[in-house]
């Protein structure tokens, strides 16, 4: 048995996290299949959007620990740049993705949850950053966190170690929507299916873009995005939208 399943719903890809025992710890194989998967996802474009999930009764408990204590620095470094590579996949596929998160998010399961483009929790669900309780500071899950929520509230989670709830996760910006009790494979579908209906190749450009921009002053950002949206014109799918719009009728995508 693989460390994660993978099927396809209607140009929706779904990823679950299948190490249950153990919590779906993001163990270093299963950060290596992940990405992977993920890679392969991007590579053969069969879907517009892709759902990352965890079995069992959690998300994810985060890094399996025991990679970690009593090695030396070089291999811990491996499990935490395996860790980066899958991080990174998340970034570069043109899909975007949706972290669709139940019972417990923590330490590099809550920086997982951060790195997705968007995320969606079911009412009740915890999440936490503890690396500061056991002398070990959650400081790869910071950099995705920070960027994910206002810094202050970063902060407080990073230095406290205390959970929040998806409530308090959604005020603060962490979440797209918090799903009622039992909800939550319909509430993510739902925002997933959105998605799904568009141009994988529109979705890319903008993924792209959208993170290219983020760090760039205001006009140069500008800059860069006229010339994406001046490219973008010339593709067959923005003809297609183009025209559709303007015949009041919906588009047929060509993904190119």
């Amino acid at each position: 048995m693989g460390y994660i399943l993978y099927e396809e719903r209607d140009r929706i890809g779904v990823i679950t996290l299948n190490n249950p025992d153990k919590r779906n710890a993001l163990a270093k194989a299963l950060l290596v299949e992940l990405r992977e998967k993920l890679l392969e996802i991007g590579r053969l474009k069969r879907v517009r959007v892709v759902v990352i999930r965890g079995a069992g009764k959690v998300f994810s408990s985060g890094h399996d620990l025991r990679e970690v204590m009593d090695d030396y620095p070089l291999n811990v470094l491996e499990v935490f740049q395996t860790c980066m590579g899958a991080m990174r996949a998340i970034r570069e596929i043109p899909q975007p993705v949706i972290a669709s998160v139940h019972g417990v998010a923590t330490a590099a399961g809550c920086q997982l949850v951060a790195a997705c483009d968007m995320a969606v929790a079911e009412e009740g669900t915890l999440f936490q950053t503890p690396g500061v309780k056991i002398g070990l500071f959650c400081s790869t899950p910071a950099v995705f966190v920070s960027r994910a929520i206002h810094r202050k509230h970063a902060f407080e989670m990073l230095f406290t170690g205390d959970f929040i709830d998806a409530e308090t996760a959604y005020r603060w910006g962490f979440l797209n929507r918090v799903a009622p009790k039992g909800k939550l494979e319909e509430v993510t579908m739902e925002l997933a299916g959105k998605v799904a209906k568009f141009s994988i190749v529109t979705l890319g450009v903008g993924k792209r873009m959208f993170y290219q921009q983020l760090n760039m002053e205001d006009f140069q950002a500008l800059n860069y995005a006229t010339e994406v949206i001046s490219l973008n014109s010339a593709f067959e799918d923005a003809k297609e939208g183009i025209r559709a719009f303007l015949e009041k009728r919906e588009p047929v995508w060509k993904e190119r």
